[in-house]
């Protein structure tokens, strides 16, 4: 079994990692399992009301959405497998139950190699348009930090880098919360902040995790369940 994207991205800092953030991010292709999530985001969606009609257009690529609200609960399922270009990988589908209707985000993590980057590129949407660089660091407590940064947009053959002025970066946090409820919980908060925008999306909340074997004990490293599947997978970074 290889080893997962998120240690060899760290390297030895994944050491330090809190215990339950070290068997979060253990799953690797080949596993025979995935990772179930289910909980409730505090917080979730655009605070700005003025933008929501832009992200409204945005909403078929399932990575932006409309909607804000408190107290909305979600599911996360993460598979780890290789992309059909031989890439280590991580793809995550979350749900997002919102009174008025159900929000689909997901994006696929893969462990780049080339000589044109070393680490992790994040590809978001189900049309996977658009590729960000993934940079992580460990806190003094064991937190996970992300910070996505670099975006480039692929429209039809060509890519595009954006400029530093349009370019929207995420701010990811990850813990473990200990003193939460009687066994703990996982804790996740992510900003998304453009220059000229502001916050254009948030969420923050809790979680309990798991691991469920894939039905027919399915262990092939390539393995990928139909509905994690994008429309379309992108090669170039």
């Amino acid at each position: 079994m290889s080893t997962p994207i998120y240690e060899r991205a760290l390297g030895a800092g994944f050491t330090r990692l809190q215990p339950e953030l070290q068997d979060y991010f253990s799953l690797a292709p080949g596993s025979g399992h995935y990772g179930v999530g289910e909980g409730v985001f505090d917080v979730v969606g655009c605070r700005q009301a003025w933008l929501r009609p832009l992200l409204r257009l945005a909403s078929s690529e399932e990575s932006f959405f409309p909607e804000y609200g408190e107290g909305i609960p979600f599911r996360i399922e993460n598979h780890a497998h290789l992309d059909p270009f031989g890439r280590s990988s991580l793809t995550a589908r979350r749900e997002i139950f919102f009174p008025s209707t159900t929000r689909l985000f997901h994006d696929t993590t893969s462990f780049e190699e080339s000589g044109r980057r070393h680490g992790l590129v994040d590809y978001v949407g189900r049309y996977r348009r658009m590729v960000t660089d993934l940079n992580l660091s460990v806190t003094a407590g064991g937190r996970l930090r992300g910070v996505s940064e670099a975006s480039r947009l692929f429209l039809g053959p060509l890519r595009i880098p954006l400029p530093a002025a349009l370019d929207a970066k995420a701010y990811a946090e990850q813990w473990w919360a200990a003193e939460e409820g009687p066994a703990g919980k996982h804790r996740i908060q992510v900003k998304v902040i453009q220059p000229q925008l502001g916050l254009v999306l948030v969420y923050a909340g809790h979680f309990d995790y798991r691991l469920e074997p894939y039905p027919g004990g399915q262990s092939s490293p390539g393995y990928l369940p139909d509905r994690a599947r994008p429309d379309r997978w992108e090669a170039r970074i």
